[in-house]
């Protein structure tokens, strides 16, 4: 589990949101990263500017001026960022082993539903 205090590694969601535009850009502004995320969150400009300022000053993504405007691109591959992401999950809930969480997706608590609603249900609930 991370200590008070300590880097994250995985960005948190709003910039997870702006880095996956950039990975479908390749490359982009402020009001192309705005457009792109538009069809899952509505952003104000200047939030998606913080962000992506956040994002550079953190190494994540580059920048470089043209013109008038910053172009931003994506200095980890979203592979490495899901890499990260399961590390971080595999330290905080299985004790950083990958072997733990196989088990329990090969064997699910006893009289677990298949039913996927059900079983979805019981994870949020458990996440909360």
């Amino acid at each position: 589990m991370r200590h008070a205090g300590a880097a994250r590694e995985v960005p948190p969601p709003l910039e997870m949101l702006c880095l996956r535009a950039l990975w479908t850009l390749g490359e982009g502004n402020v009001k192309a990263v705005q457009e792109a995320v538009a069809g899952t969150r509505t952003l104000a400009y200047t939030t998606v500017m913080t962000v992506l300022d956040r994002l550079a000053r953190r190494g994540v993504i580059s920048r470089r001026k043209v013109g008038r405007a910053f172009l931003y691109t994506p200095l980890l591959t979203r592979n490495s960022v899901q890499r990260r992401a399961l590390k971080e999950f595999l330290e905080g809930y299985f004790d950083g082993s990958a072997e733990q969480l196989l088990e329990l997706l090969r064997h699910p608590e006893p009289g677990a539903s298949a039913e996927p609603a059900r079983a979805e249900a019981r994870l949020d609930t458990a996440l909360l």
